[in-house]
Parts: structure tokens; sequence; C-alpha cells
């Protein structure tokens, strides 16, 4: 260890209060992210479920062998082996073999291989699970269960494993790169170890992370080629930062004083961000803390985030859910406004516009066009008639709006179209509507809060002051609606909503 961290770790150890702020992390040393405990049993269920499935191609491979012939399935007694006895070969060859993967680390929520590794280390658990249940067969001098039709199950096992891992590889690759599962990682340190964890974490996709940019520690004599773009700013700045860019992590690359280390403790938990430091700065108040991997770069969190990850995945699986039901209900409505948004006007059916979703991420949000093809080259000659105070615009009489976009929006028609958003992940039923970029650039700082969430098709400011023209009030009602999400809430807002669009007041 160097002179100035080691100085730095003998300071830490005097200092009773700093040891204190860590005393309540303690608990979270020696679990991981809540959202990486759902991710796992996921990928675990879907392997037991790739293992039933290989059972019983398995069976149909070797069914002429196992049963002899004039046998059948119903005779599930074979050859003196009783039928608890195959259910315990069975339960022991799914038992081994998670057991090894999860070992390998292959059920990360971190991708942590590159793909090549991961098929190899995928292939290594399911030929060590088979060897096992092999072991356990020779233990019990078992040789009544036909060996072809456990080798046909390690192989399609090892087949499915391996085409499983490629699809939640894909998977994960599209939610990145939409935006939707990275994230944004700030690295405290202009140090040849800071620009080398950025190169990792900029090379390698797999790692899920969005490098964001360096923070300066003043008075390091740390010096490393850093592009000076790549330094948005210095530790002092990090409040401001962190929610300018959404950030999710922070890793500390130098040894920091104990005053800026516990100031990094209580942005983390106003801000929900997750702090990982370099083993060695802090070894007297991580005694315990699990060593893990960014990359190549090992690291040790003393603050993990709190994501609710049970009540996103719920939130996710009922909007996937009411989402689907919703389509089939009403797609002879939806065919039948299309072909009348065709005849009332020139243009488009549908109208696509950039907006500003989750972490500022930007996606094409659909709607049934309602207005004139040029719309958007007339709203600067109608400015002076707007009615919304603030950043948002909004007339009653609008004249862009076609004859049939008044009937819809009145009753919010024009917004079905937004379904396949949710079914996209890039919106929720229930959330923030998602603003245009010329609104977020003049957002104040405190109004990006809007954006740590999935903008939605409705919203509290929908249901409770639709028309309120203060931006301030539109605001508030988002920022609550952030600070307070639950399901119970989503649900009261849905049936809300369903009673404001019966009674036709939207605009």
């Amino acid at each position: 260890m160097n002179r100035t961290a080691t100085i730095g770790l003998n300071t830490l150890s005097r200092q009773s209060i700093f040891s204190s702020k860590f005393s309540e992390l303690s608990t979270l040393w020696s679990r991981p992210a809540s959202r990486a405990n759902v991710t796992a049993v996921m990928m675990m269920a879907t392997d037991v479920v790739s293992v039933c499935v290989a059972l019983l191609l398995a069976l149909m491979l070797g069914l002429e062998r196992w049963l002899g012939p004039g046998e059948t399935l119903r005779n599930l007694v074979i050859s003196g082996t009783p039928l608890s006895w195959q259910l315990a070969y069975l339960t022991w060859f799914i038992v081994t073999l998670l057991m090894v993967t999860h070992h390998h680390g292959l059920y990360k929520h971190r991708l942590k291989y590159s793909k090549w590794d991961e098929q190899g280390k995928t292939v290594q658990s399911c030929f060590t699970a088979g060897l096992l249940l092999c072991g356990a067969m020779y233990m019990m001098h078992n040789v009544a269960i036909s060996r072809a039709v456990v080798a046909y199950l390690v192989c399609l096992t090892t087949v499915f494993f391996c085409i499983s891992r490629v699809g939640w590889r894909y998977f994960a690759f599209r939610r990145y790169e939409r935006g939707l599962d990275s994230r944004n990682v700030l690295i405290v340190g202009v140090s040849s170890i800071g620009l080398a964890l950025c190169k990792q974490i900029v090379s390698n996709r797999h790692l899920g992370r969005v490098f964001k940019g360096f923070l300066e520690i003043p008075g390091s004599n740390a010096v490393a080629q850093t592009p000076s773009e790549n330094v948005i700013g210095s530790i002092d700045q990090l409040r401001y930062l962190s929610r300018l860019h959404f950030i999710d992590e922070i890793v500390i690359t130098e040894c920091c004083p104990s005053s800026v280390v516990l100031g990094f403790l209580d942005i983390a938990r106003e801000c929900c961000i997750e702090v990982l430091v370099i083993p060695g700065f802090y070894d007297g108040v991580t005694p315990e803390a699990p060593i893990e991997y960014l990359g190549e770069f090992p690291v040790v969190s003393i603050h993990r985030r709190n994501e609710r990850a049970v009540a996103s995945l719920v939130k996710r699986a009922t909007d996937v859910l009411l989402t689907v039901t919703a389509v089939l209900f009403l797609l002879p409505i939806l065919l039948m406004i299309a072909l009348w948004v065709k005849m009332d006007s020139p243009g488009p059916i549908f109208y696509a516009s950039e907006r500003i979703g989750k972490k500022g991420n930007v996606f094409r949000c659909f709607k049934f066009r309602t207005m004139v093809v040029n719309a958007e080259r007339l709203k600067d000659s109608l400015a002076d008639q707007n009615e919304r105070k603030g950043i948002l615009f909004k007339m009653k009489n609008d004249p862009r709006i076609t004859r049939a976009g008044s009937i819809l929006r009145r009753y919010s028609l024009d917004e079905l179209p937004q379904l396949l958003n949710v079914l996209r992940g890039e919106m929720s039923l229930v959330g923030p509507r998602p603003p245009i970029a010329s609104e977020v650039q003049q957002y104040e700082l405190e109004h990006l809060r809007r954006l740590e969430v999935s903008p939605g098709l409705t919203g509290l400011w929908q249901v409770r002051a639709r028309q309120d023209p203060s931006f301030e009030r539109y605001v508030a009602l988002d920022l609550a609606y952030v600070e307070n999400w639950s399901l119970s809430l989503d649900m009261q807002i849905l049936l809300r909503t369903a009673e404001v669009v019966m009674r036709g007041t939207g605009s």
C-alpha cells in the first residue's frame, strides 16, 4: 500500500465516529443486492425447467433401450428402481447443477464473463453435475437405470443451458442499450487505477455500466493521462453531478480523507447511490466486506442502494399483464381509431416523438396523430397564446388539432398506442408523463428527479390536477409519486384514470 493510503488508514482507525457511520451497513456486507437475488431466482427457475425438458427428451430418445421391447412409460418402476429413487437422483442432479453453476458466478445480475468464457463455464458446470450424478449412482450400486438416458440428460441439459445463457445475455444487452438496467458510474480519483477501470467499463458492455466521468480529489498527487472532457468536476460537486447524470454507483479509486468519505455516505443515502472502493484503502472499516469484481478490478461496497427489486418486478409484471389484456380487449377499437385518423386528415396514423425517459434515456413515444402534419412548425407562432405557466405548452382552442383529434384527446384515446412503449419497457402504466427534450433543458436540478422512474401513461397529475395550469403543481405531484410510489397507489391511480376517461375531461 502506498504512503498516502497508509496515512489515510491510520487516520480512519482513530476516528470512532467514522466507524459508527459504517456500523449500520454491516448487515448489508453479507448479502448481495436485492435485484441480484431476484435475477438469480429467475435464472434458477429457468434452469430447472430446462432440466425437466431435457429429461423428457432423454426419455424419448432412450425409450427403447430403457424400457425394452413391449414395455411402456406407465411402468415407472423400471428394472427394480423405485420411482422415489429416480426422483432422488433427479433432485440430486438439479441441486448439484445449481450449486456448481452458482459457484461459477453464472447467476449474477451483472454479467461476469465474456461470451465464450460464459459458455465454457456453463459446459463445465453441466458436466461436473453429470459426473456427480454418475458418482451417486455408482455409490448406490445402481445398474438398472439406462446410462444412455443419463448421457442424453447431461448433453441435452448442456445444450439448453448454453442456449439459455445466450438468451439471458441478449436480453441483458438489449436492455443495457436502451438504458433500462445499466448503471451510471462516477469514478472518484483521476489516477492510473481510475483510468484503467474506466477502460474496463467502456470496453466491456457485459458489465452493464455506463461511465459518466471522473471526479477530482483536491490536493491529490495522482497523475494520469486523462482527457479533460472526462473530468466533469470535483468531489465537492458530487450531490449536483449525481442528480444531473442519474448516478447509480460511485467507485473510489484513491484514498480520500475520512470527512470526504463520510460526505459520500450521506449523499449516497440521500440519492440512493451505491459506493464501492478499491480494497486496501479502508481495511479498518471494511474488515468483513466481501470482495466483488468490477471487470478485472476487485471492489468492496461500503454502501448499497435499496433497489426495491421485488416491488419493481411485481410492478413490471403487472404492467405487462394489464397491457396485454388491454390490447386484446381494445384491438377492434384501436383498428377503428386508426381508420378514422387516416380518413379524417392527410398524414400518417401514428405520431412518434422523441421523449426523455428514465435516467434521461431517449425513446420514441407513440400516439395516434391528433394534429396536422406541420404542427411543430406552427407551435412557435402560437407561443403567445400558451395557457400554461412555465415551460409546458397548452391552449384550449389549438387550431392545429384535427376534428378526430379533439375527440381522441377528450377521452385520452390518442395515448393508447403507448401501450406498445409499456410492453417494450420504456414506459409504465403509472408514472410521470414523459417530457420532450426542450422541456428537460429548462428543468432545474430538483425537477430531474421526475426522471428517476419510468414515465407512465397516467399519473398523479392526470387524476388530481389535470386542469391546473401551474408547472409547479405538475412537478410537485410527480415528485410526490417518485417519493411514495407503491403498487396500491398505482392501482388507485389506474382506477381514478378510468373514471376521468369515462367523464371525458381530458385535454
